[in-house]
């Protein structure tokens, strides 16, 4: 399996490599419910990690053809409701409250996405392929933007906005000089700190009230890389 549990409230939430969605007794490793295999996949499996928000836990399962984002029941494994536009790419979501809307914000297999979390709604989306279908981010939120990375894409910060009932999105900036393949970046104050896969793998730091790319170390660090924040130092 690539996908993290997810633990929340004294339960422990897995995404198989098949799809199946398991809700466990973190305590007494008892199963509480489970969902079964899905007949379609995405071409290298499912990667996402459950999100667990309120009593809902949302898991985007399928592939082409037969996918559906869904927010499961906590308690039950009910679905509460499901999307079923666009199949899943491989990074997982959050959740964030833009316009006075708390909206699921992730990556699919064609978009980068923003869905009602109440409802499961789709209020606005922006087309977004990489080479491969490798999506492998999770969108970041920095003050009121989003950031937006994957391979061969740079990285763009863009603002969500509401106009006469309808959603839209705008571009505040944008840069090809580093991009973000396998790894997701981390911020600290307004800096993101990231392994950028050009030039054979480059670590950087980018500032995100601006676009401008501050420092970039050699060439040929590493292909990928996890990062982790601890207080002002990044472990990768």
């Amino acid at each position: 399996p690539k996908s993290t549990p997810t633990f929340a409230n004294g339960r422990l939430f897995t995404l198989g490599m098949t799809n199946i969605v398991t809700a466990f007794d973190a305590t007494t490793g008892k199963q509480l419910w489970q969902k079964p295999a899905t007949k379609a996949q995405p071409i290298y499996h499912t990667a996402m990690s459950p999100l667990v928000d309120g009593n809902t836990v949302i898991v985007h399962v399928g592939g082409p053809g037969d996918a559906a984002l869904t927010a499961f029941d906590v308690n039950t494994g009910d679905v509460r409701w499901s999307w079923t536009e666009d199949s899943p790419a491989y990074g997982s979501p959050i959740v964030v409250e833009l316009g006075g809307t708390r909206q699921l914000v992730t990556f699919t297999h064609q978009y980068l996405v923003g869905l009602s979390v109440a409802r499961g709604e789709l209020l606005w989306r922006r087309p977004f392929k990489t080479p491969s279908d490798t999506t492998s981010q999770t969108p970041i939120l920095y003050r009121d933007t989003i950031i937006q990375n994957g391979r061969s894409n740079g990285v763009t910060a863009f603002r969500v906005v509401r106009r006469d009932d309808a959603w839209t999105t705008e571009d505040i900036w944008q840069t090809q000089e580093v991009s973000l393949y396998m790894t997701n970046g981390v911020v600290i104050d307004d800096v993101l700190y990231g392994l950028s896969h050009l030039n054979g793998g480059q670590y950087f730091g980018l500032d995100l009230s601006t676009g401008k790319v501050l420092w970039k170390s050699e060439p040929r660090q590493a292909e990928n890389a996890a990062m982790v924040r601890a207080g002002d130092t990044i472990f990768s």
